[in-house]
């Protein structure tokens, strides 16, 4: 399973800004996919997940009501949306697979990993 995540770039603060994560290979077992960003100097933060089968989401505080997460099966890719980005949204951006009982706050839970795409946030 390879996961390949896009879409960022440098955006205005107050701007929108969408990535993708595309997964390659088995889907057969796939529970969850979360996002996890990197701010520099910053350990890695749980963003977002969704269930895989299910529609179930999860967002953490600092994003909830400005981002949306959101899957196309049909495409293999897992989607999130940012919108009113700040500052503070800045750093790496990755997708990750969950393969056990659904998706969870901990990096620990995810066994496949994307190699991160950077979001810059321009004030």
């Amino acid at each position: 399973v390879q996961l390949q995540a896009s879409g960022g770039g440098v955006v205005l603060a107050g701007a929108s800004l969408r990535l993708s994560c595309v997964i390659s290979g088995r889907t057969s077992g796939l529970a969850g996919l979360a996002w996890f960003r990197q701010a520099p100097g910053k350990d890695r933060e749980f963003v977002s997940a969704a269930t895989w089968s299910g529609s179930s989401t999860y967002y953490s505080d600092s994003v909830r009501g400005r981002f949306a997460i959101s899957k196309d099966r049909d495409k293999n890719t897992v989607y999130l949306q940012m919108n009113n980005v700040m500052p503070e949204d800045a750093g790496v951006y990755f997708c990750a697979a969950n393969w056990g009982a659904g998706p969870g706050w901990w990096q620990s839970e995810y066994a496949d990993w994307g190699q991160g795409t950077l979001v810059t946030v321009s004030s």
